[in-house]
């Protein structure tokens, strides 16, 4: 009964992350974005940030490909993006709205 127990309380524990991650949302994801990242990156593939910042499509590209990178670069961003402090919560809704744009 006892190795029943820990068996139960080990299958349980592994799948507690899944349970408790945060799903992004993507409206919200959007707003944030729009708020502080959309005088950087343009909105629009064709147009260019004045500062050299990728369009959002790149962003966007590179999330699908790669979404630890990003993820990593918005927990700690580099010059010449400017040190924005995020929530882990604020970080899902921006990847989950960058997942809902197209990557041209």
């Amino acid at each position: 009964m006892r190795i029943a127990t820990l068996v139960l309380l080990a299958v349980c524990l592994g799948y507690a992350p899944a349970a408790y991650a945060a799903a992004g949302n993507a409206d919200a994801g959007r707003l944030l974005v729009m708020r502080s990242c959309s005088s950087c990156h343009a909105g629009d593939a064709a147009l260019t940030a004045t500062d050299g910042a990728p369009p959002l499509s790149a962003v966007a590209k590179t999330n699908k490909e790669r979404p630890a990178w990003i993820r990593g670069w918005l927990m700690d961003p580099h010059p010449p993006m400017p040190s924005i402090m995020l929530s882990r919560q604020q970080i899902d809704d921006i990847t989950a709205y960058l997942s809902s744009l197209p990557s041209d």
